[in-house]
């Protein structure tokens, strides 16, 4: 049945595609007539409507054939930004050129997405009943940009157009540019030949940010074994403080020998252990299972994960890295641990790790208790990202602060529990920028 239902899905996501690119509306319109007449006029006896059948097949195949014939050859040259913010609109250029003898009017240009169709295995496992709703809603979330087709000025012969083209990115993710059309109408105005151009890209959309007031974290600096020389890959090394002269029980590996040299004395090298605060952004990505309810109620898990994300983002960019550590924690096909701060990840970077972060359905929330729980004794403080309430994140929770931890609980959800204790932060999904402003 899935196998079934996912190919017909499948077929009128194309068939509807199709429909789009090559006809204008005017196409649609004599399209249209021609169903309705070859409908009504199966039997020729009782009705005449099989002349404008007749009639609408002939302007179609008309519109075909010149749709073919001037459909020209083109360049074009995307210019892409970077990145962009979720829930903004952005702009890009792009350069169309006409390699043709003879000017090009009516012309329009298609960003070519990839294409958004989920394959059977990502649709089975996101819903319980294939219905077509659910695989609608599954294409909308797919693209994660709106890039509607855009009309071209007119191209002199052997000339070149440069226009700016407006997106709007609906949501966080890594929008895929598959090429471009040129698109232009036949002289009826019903089918457009397209003219095909490989031109791939990619643009990255950072999560949404909202306006958050300055976070005190608590805790204070701790030791940390190896220092800010681990990111760097050294081993246990500490910060150089200076040179001393020896002492029994020195290791020989700290001997300064050129100081040795100079004054016939021995003298070692002195290091400082490195003590500084570091804290935790811990990101539940463990959702409720959207097969067990309804659309509404898998889009309503889908868009609180998707604020807990943005909270998340916003919590980053807000907390002060130069003379501290951040390490965001989550869990997708394994554990996640991406540090900033102190020469290492800037807050753009893990606004990039955060663009990908996926619900996890593979693995359960005692990984993440696990992780954190590892890394506890290296923890200054730790800000908890929850999309839920229940036993297994309470056990998590109070293992933290079994263990000094400070702790910022923030729980993203539509219903507040009722046994919530006074320390737990709830924000309701749409209204973020009220919940954060009272931390």
């Amino acid at each position: 049945m899935w196998k079934f239902f996912h190919w017909l899905f499948s077929k009128i996501a194309a068939g509807q595609r199709v429909i789009d690119r090559r006809f204008t509306r005017a196409g649609m319109l004599v399209g249209g007539v021609l169903i309705a007449s070859a409908t009504l006029g199966a039997d020729t006896n009782q009705t005449v409507s099989y002349r404008i059948f007749a009639f609408a097949v002939a302007l179609l195949l008309v519109g075909a054939i010149g749709a073919w014939l001037q459909r020209g050859r083109y360049t074009v040259v995307r210019q892409l930004p970077r990145a962009v913010t979720a829930g903004d609109a952005f702009h890009y250029r792009v350069t169309v050129g006409n390699l043709e003898n003879a000017p090009r009017d009516g012309l329009a240009l298609i960003d070519e997405l990839a294409d958004p169709r989920p394959p059977l295995a990502e649709f089975r496992a996101r819903y319980k009943v294939p219905t077509y709703r659910a695989w609608k809603q599954m294409i909308r979330n797919k693209n994660a940009c709106e890039i509607k087709e855009i009309a071209l000025p007119d191209i002199a012969p052997r000339s070149v157009v440069e226009i700016t083209v407006t997106g709007h990115a609906q949501h966080r993710g890594n929008q895929h540019f598959q090429g471009a059309v040129v698109a232009r109408a036949d002289p009826l105005g019903l089918v457009r030949g397209l003219s095909l151009h490989g031109v791939p890209g990619n643009l990255l959309v950072l999560p949404k940010r909202y306006a958050t007031p300055p976070i005190s974290l608590p805790g204070s600096r701790r030791h940390q074994p190896g220092g800010v020389a681990l990111a760097t890959g050294i081993g246990d090394s500490e910060e150089f403080v200076g040179l001393r002269d020896y002492r029994p029980g020195d290791p020989l590996q700290r001997i300064h020998w050129k100081s040795y040299a100079r004054i016939g004395e021995p003298v070692v090298r002195e290091y400082q252990d490195e003590y500084f605060e570091r804290h935790a952004l811990i990101l539940d990505t463990f959702g409720s299972d959207t097969r067990a309810g309804s659309i509404k109620q898998a889009a309503t898990a889908t868009s609180a994960f998707e604020e807990a994300v943005s909270v998340a983002a916003s919590l980053a960019y807000t907390v002060n890295t130069q003379e501290c550590l951040l390490d965001l924690m989550f869990v997708g096909n394994e554990s996640y641990c991406y540090t900033a701060g102190r020469g290492q990840l800037s807050a753009g970077s893990l606004m990039e790790v955060l663009a990908g972060v996926q619900l996890c359905a593979s693995q359960p929330f005692q990984t993440l208790h696990d992780a954190v729980i590892a890394r506890r004794a290296q923890l200054t403080g730790s800000i908890c990202v929850l999309l839920a309430w229940d036993d297994a994140r309470r056990e998590f929770i109070r293992d933290l602060q079994k263990s000094g931890v400070p702790l910022l609980v923030l729980l993203v959800t539509k219903e507040p529990p009722e046994d919530r204790p006074p320390w737990l932060r709830v924000i309701e999904p749409g209204k973020v920028l009220e919940g954060l402003a009272q931390l």
